[in-house]
């Protein structure tokens, strides 16, 4: 095989094998390769990291059936039906609050076609990774998505709070930030944070950019852990072509709303990067998380 030819091949799966369907990357627009990348289709755990990602530690059902039923599975009496008939995500926006995702596990009876086996089945659309004009890589669609639907994870290495500040302040000011915390804020006033790095290790979510007004909202997911998968499904139909976006502040602690180019951190400014979303609704700048940059101030953190 010649390295041109060796060179197309990686282009046609940005996964290896490692996915349901293979992820093609196009760039169009100059000639950057992809960064280095270890493809995983899941989370793992980083360094020194106690919680192991994919250690079995859920019960499982009883269901000897194809698909589990709300009156007679144990999981679903226990977490409520997460899927409705058409694999959408049922709407809890009613509620005020986001109920937690318990998928059936592998320690469940039921057989893997059953509905409330979803996240862990990985891709089911088609997907590509594209070079953007003034946002580097991205990921589009390469099918409509409908509303609700499940279209990939943001996965990577499991880091703990001390390792994700450690890694955050050994970047410059022109490096990619890829670490992203997730807080699950729980019905006895604990908070639940979770941090997944997928600069070196990940799969297809890595590719996903901040929109202002985003297409995919993000739920954590369980299935055979209490670490959760981060899942991505549509916020709304998405048409063929389309790219992928979310939200990177969670519409939570949108430091730039306060109308400031600068944040403080450990005492020095850190620069806001520009958003390029295009949105109406467009803050002009990505969102920022500085307790990333304030370990000393974290010590009561759950």
């Amino acid at each position: 095989m010649t390295a041109a030819s060796s060179a197309r091949a990686l282009a046609s799966d940005l996964c290896g094998g490692l996915e349901n369907l293979p992820v093609p990357v196009l760039n169009e627009v100059d000639n950057d390769c992809l960064p280095p990348l270890q493809y995983t289709p899941e989370n793992v755990a980083g360094p020194e990291e106690d919680l192991d990602p994919t250690e079995i530690s859920l019960p499982g059902c009883e269901c000897f059936v194809s698909s589990c039923e709300q009156d007679a599975c144990t999981c679903l009496q226990r977490y409520l039906r997460a899927y409705d008939e058409n694999l959408c995500l049922v709407d809890f926006k009613e509620t005020g609050y986001s109920r937690p995702v318990f998928e059936c596990n592998i320690m469940c009876k039921c057989s893997e076609a059953c509905k409330n086996r979803l996240v862990q089945r990985g891709l089911t659309f088609k997907l590509q990774v594209f070079k953007t004009s003034k946002k580097g890589w991205g990921l589009r669609t390469l099918e409509p998505i409908r509303r609700g639907r499940f279209v990939c994870e943001y996965g990577g290495e499991v880091i703990s709070l001390p390792e994700a500040s450690r890694r955050i302040r050994s970047q410059n000011c022109v490096d990619m930030n890829f670490i992203i915390a997730v807080r699950e804020h729980l019905s006895n006033g604990k908070i639940l944070e979770t941090y997944v790095d997928p600069t070196h290790i990940g799969n297809v979510g890595r590719f996903l950019n901040h929109s202002c007004d985003p297409n995919l909202y993000m739920v954590p997911v369980r299935v055979n852990s209490l670490v959760p998968r981060l899942a991505l499904f549509a916020a709304r139909n998405i048409a063929a072509e389309e790219e992928l976006s979310y939200d990177y502040s969670g519409k939570f602690n949108n430091l730039q709303k306060e109308g400031t180019t600068k944040e403080r951190s450990s005492g020095k400014g850190r620069a806001l990067k520009s958003c390029y979303c295009g949105a109406q609704s467009c803050t002009g700048f990505l969102p920022f998380d500085s307790s990333l940059y304030n370990l000393e101030d974290q010590s009561n953190v759950i």
